[in-house]
Formats: structure tokens, sequence, C-alpha cells
């Protein structure tokens, strides 16, 4: 373990692979040259390491990487100049919980020099408030889907037949009456399934309109995700530009690697997901929280060779930063924002 943590810690470093006479000169390995390499090679043999060429030392592999973070890494703690600059003033003009989300991501990539995403699940645990039908033409009508922490969906919906007034009439009035304070996440197909028998007779003519309404749930359930520190990915020399300009065009392909459930730091290598852009990144995310509930997940995109040590740290303070914040109530974040006004006025 001594070896194997030696190996990574030199390797995020230099960059370079690692040889046993490298490893023979750290002062807390004290076994011959021999031991050494017997001991890479048996580290190799495991999947733990890789050799990437004839003549040369030994890299890390993700299996590596994940035994280190998870048994061997000896975190740094945050630096407090550094949240100074970004962390602790970075939330004063923060007004909306998406302001809170959006300066953490940022301040996150400042500090770390690696960009950032936010995940935001929020929509997960609203509930719809209000479906509406709006005709805007000939066979063609809006719906738009109200729920209750603010977000609104609309979609165009063509029919291939007239609906009468009569029949407008019932499908919002049986809208309303079955959605109206249901859960997102409660949506399935077979809810609607049972919906649509629900309808009667009205089932086949009105099915379309139905349907969209289901679709439109669906998109609302899909993590929100934005990406800051863009410019960190094109200046990361490890990464080809291909791969990242493909990544910046399909951001939310993240969303496939994160893990609703998870709880505390999760790693995921792109090596391990086989398809993703770029294959030799690694994302290190933590979940925050609303009042108890997951809410979305903040976290880095950067290369396998990442500063974990450092890193993760700041992840867990941004995330725990974000979830203390969001779970304040409406009147402590009033008066947290007078005081800051307060305290901004006084230095002036």
């Amino acid at each position: 373990m001594k070896i194997l943590a030696a190996i990574v810690d030199e390797y995020i470093t230099t960059g370079e692979p690692v040889g046993s006479k490298v490893l023979a000169q750290k002062p807390d390995i004290n076994v011959s040259s021999a031991t050494i390499r017997n001991t890479m090679a048996a580290l190799e043999q495991e999947g733990y390491l890789d050799h990437p060429h004839t003549s040369a030392g030994r890299v890390p592999t993700f299996k590596g990487y994940r035994f280190y973070i998870d048994n061997l890494m000896d975190p740094e703690p945050v630096s407090q100049a550094a949240l100074e600059e970004f962390g602790e003033h970075i939330f004063d003009n923060a007004v909306t919980d998406e302001d809170i989300i959006k300066n953490a991501s940022e301040a996150l990539a400042e500090i770390t020099k690696c960009a950032t995403f936010s995940a935001n699940r929020a929509s997960q645990f609203s509930v719809i408030t209000k479906v509406d039908v709006i005709p805007t033409g000939k066979r063609m009508y809006v719906l738009l889907l109200i729920t209750s922490n603010g977000e609104v969906k609309n979609r165009v919906c063509r029919m291939e037949f007239d609906i009468t007034n009569e029949q407008m009439d019932f499908f919002t009035r049986f809208l309303n009456s079955h959605l109206t304070g249901i859960n997102l996440s409660n949506m399935t197909d077979e809810y609607i399934q049972t919906l649509a028998e629900a309808m009667g007779s009205y089932m086949m003519t009105l099915s379309p309109l139905l349907q969209a309404v289901c679709e439109m749930s669906s998109d609302m359930m899909r993590d929100s995700i934005e990406v800051k520190g863009e410019r960190n990915l094109l200046a990361c020399q490890e990464f080809p530009m291909v791969d990242v300009m493909r990544f910046l065009e399909q951001k939310n392909e993240i969303s496939a690697l994160l893990d609703n459930a998870f709880s505390g730091i999760n790693i995921k290598f792109g090596a391990e997901q086989g398809t993703f852009a770029i294959s030799n990144s690694t994302f290190v995310s933590a979940s925050y929280y609303k009042d108890g509930k997951p809410a979305g997940t903040l976290g880095v995109i950067g290369p396998m060779r990442l500063d974990y040590r450092k890193v993760i740290p700041y992840i867990e303070y941004f995330s725990n930063k974000v979830t203390q914040l969001l779970s304040a109530d409406e009147e402590e974040k009033q008066l947290a924002q007078i005081e800051r006004e307060v305290e901004k006025n006084g230095d002036n």
C-alpha cells in the first residue's frame, strides 16, 4: 500500500510514469529495489497499475486511483485564505436557490482550476399545481404544466382532428382533478395508463394530449446540468481538444454518471464508462440537500491525474455550504441578507 500510494502521489505531481529508482529514494519505503519492482509487478497484475511502455515505469489505473482515494489518501485541509477570497463571500449576493448553486459552482472552479458541474434535482420533489390547455390555431393546442417550485413547461400539440369545447372542458377538469398535487416522481407509465383508462370514451380522442403531459413531466424530472469553468477543460493538456469539444456539445450526458441515491463523495472515471466523450477524465461529486431531501449534485471534471487530496475537501465544503443555505428558511435568508448589507455598508 505504501508503494501504491507513493506511485499515485508521484504521478499526480509529475505526470511521468514512476520507476523503482524514484520509489527507492522515498524515506518511508525501506525495502530493496528488487522488492519494489516485484511489488509493482504484482500491483500491475492485480490491475492497480499500468505499464504504458516497455521501458517505462508504471502509472495508476482507475482501480488504483479508487483504492488510493478510499484507503490511502491523506486529504489536505481547505485553505482558509482561498475560502475568504472565494467561499465565504461568494454567496453575499445570492438571492435565489439557483444563485446559491451557481455561485458555489463558480467558486469551486476558481479554486480547483477544474471545470465544475451542478445537477439540479429539485423537480423530483415538486408537485403539479396546474395543467392548462390553450387553443392556438386550427387543431393546434398549447399545454402548460406548472409545478410547486415555480417551473413552467409548455408544449405545442398538433391534433389530427378538431376537439369540441365540451371535450376541451372535460380534459381540463380531468387533468386538474387527477394531477393537481401529484409529485412528478409519481408520473410513471403505469399511472398515465391508469389515467387513460379513467378517461373512458374520451381516451381515443384526447390520448395525444395526455401523452404530451406525460412527456413534459418526464422532461422536468431530468437533471438540469450546468457546467462552469469550461476554460479549465480547454486548458488541460491531458484532454484531446476534440474530446473536450464533443463533451461541451453534449453536457447532459453527465446525467448518466450521477447516482441519485448516492451519499458522500462519488467518483466516476471516464475510462470506466466506455462511451463517455473524455476517456481519461474523472468526475468527483457530492450531493447537496434541501430540508433533508437530495436536491442536486455538485462536482468537478478533471483529468484522472487529479489532486484528489486537495479537490475532495473543497467539494465537501461547498456541497455542505449549499445544503446549509438551501435549507435555511425564508426568514433566516432575509436576516442573513440584511446582515451582509449592514456589514458591507459598515466597511464602506
